[in-house]
């Protein structure tokens, strides 16, 4: 019965055109990396509980979009403000409110991975 399995994380894959690239500007982002050291070109990153797979995936057409992922943090503010401090290469959005409720900014990376960021707004 599905009512008897519990979902406990999930960890989207991502395609990103040059592994090493990536698994750096992670680590510069704040997060736990680790690159797979057998098969295919493959990486995980960490930070608490969230966690991405990372494909090189030289054959992706650079020109299309990548992927999409979400992620919940306690705030976005807070976040924001130490992502802005990195220097990474992309596009890093302004928070904003919506409303749906969060705080929320964007980051697009250099393969085009799109991360929207939220936290729930105070209530009022």
């Amino acid at each position: 019965m599905a009512n008897d399995v519990r979902f406990e994380r999930i960890a989207p894959v991502v395609t990103v055109l040059d592994l090493a690239a990536a698994l750096d500007r992670y680590e510069r982002l704040g997060f736990d990396v680790e690159p797979y050291e057998g098969g295919p070109r493959y990486g995980f990153v960490r930070r608490g509980p969230v966690s991405l797979h990372l494909l090189e995936w030289a054959k992706r057409d650079p020109g299309c979009p990548g992927s999409h992922v979400y992620i919940y943090v306690s705030d976005a503010d807070a976040l924001h403000a130490e992502w802005a401090t990195k220097g990474v290469e992309g596009n890093l959005g302004e928070p904003f409110d919506t409303e749906y409720g969060l705080r929320e900014f964007s980051y697009v990376d250099p393969d085009k991975t799109t991360h929207r960021v939220g936290s729930p707004l105070p209530k009022r």
